[in-house]
């Protein structure tokens, strides 16, 4: 029998099988492990004692400028970009109750990846790459309202909006590809490595760029998360206890484009994380979303940090991009899950 933890406080209380506790603490220290292992590993190799030196800003200056400047800038943007796509992908899944859903094939990535082509093709000359972020997001932002319009039908139902998802990303990824091919050659090769998703020569300045979005998306989704997990017992149990199931839906849509159009912009397209993660997090722990959540926030940031060490290490001197490896484990998960969805 699993035992229960239960915290009753004036202004919150739950409750949650020590399992799943115990579950969280091991992929945490996971979680560290692969940091500390991506600040070691590289074209020069650092020792764990001169890491954790370099990390408290003690060492010699070579170390500290490895792990300081190069590589923990990246290796975090790392997990915050895995976070927000699994964590994106959790409340896409959630809201639609379809395994199969998540923000590379219900069109989000593919809004932000057009506009930001777009932006490399005709914009980034002109008005600076800094804008780029800000088409990225707009773009996700309008193909989530497109998808939700076009599934509009006095209300919309999981199965549409899926439905009209693949259907928009199909269209923004035949925009994306006219773009390219209709672009000089120096921009096609820019808006390629993009869309393959990197997060090579991430800095300082990306990292805090992108931590505000998670801060606020975060709490909003452990907000809901009662709604949530009522939601995913069906539309008519939710709307007979109170819920708006309309207002419920739009409100996480856009929850989950605040939560994967700014990690799209700053690293790229990187698929399938949304995918994979939220299934990975529910073999540890219980179908609760508020558990599901932070599980499946840490286990995205694994995969995309595993996948960025491997690109670094498997092909020296050159550099892989994440999405690469990403996609390569990705793909055949997505598979198995449509051959799964048949019975």
């Amino acid at each position: 029998m699993n035992k229960l933890l239960s915290v009753r406080h004036r202004f919150f209380s739950f409750s949650t099988p020590v399992r799943s506790l115990w579950s969280m603490l091991i992929i945490f220290v996971f979680f560290l492990s692969i940091i500390l292992l991506s600040l070691c590993l590289g074209e020069e190799f650092i020792a764990l004692p001169q890491v954790i030196l370099a990390l408290f800003g003690r060492g010699d200056q070579s170390s500290l400028f490895v792990v300081e400047i190069l590589r923990l800038p990246r290796v975090l943007m790392a997990a915050m970009v895995g976070a927000a796509l699994a964590s994106s992908g959790l409340v896409l899944q959630s809201m639609i109750r379809n395994p199969l859903a998540s923000p590379d094939i219900i069109g989000i990535t593919g809004g932000a990846s057009a506009a930001a082509v777009c932006f490399l093709s005709f914009f980034a000359t002109a008005m600076g790459i800094v804008w780029l972020p800000i088409f990225a997001i707009s773009g996700a932002l309008l193909a989530a309202l497109l998808i939700y319009v076009l599934a509009w039908n006095s209300g919309v139902t999981p199965m549409r909006l899926v439905l009209v998802g693949i259907g928009v990303s199909s269209a923004m990824g035949a925009v994306t590809t006219f773009v390219i091919a209709a672009s000089p050659l120096s921009t096609s090769i820019t808006a390629y490595i993009w869309l393959t998703g990197s997060v090579y020569g991430a800095s300082w300045v990306e990292v805090k760029a992108l931590l505000p979005w998670l801060l606020v998306s975060w709490p909003l989704a452990l907000y809901l998360a009662r709604r949530v997990n009522t939601q995913e017992l069906g539309d008519q149990v939710a709307t007979g206890l109170g819920i708006s199931v309309q207002k419920l839906r739009l409100s996480l849509l856009f929850l989950s484009v605040v939560m994967a159009a700014p990690a799209i912009a700053y690293a790229g397209a990187v698929g399938f994380v949304g995918l994979i993660a939220p299934h990975i997090a529910r073999r540890f722990v219980t179908r609760s979303f508020a558990l599901l959540l932070p599980i499946s926030a840490l286990v995205g940031a694994c995969l995309v940090m595993l996948a960025d060490l491997c690109g670094r290490l498997l092909f020296q001197p050159l550099d892989i991009p994440a999405g690469v490896f990403v996609s390569a484990i990705g793909a055949p998960f997505f598979i198995y899950l449509l051959y799964r969805q048949r019975f």
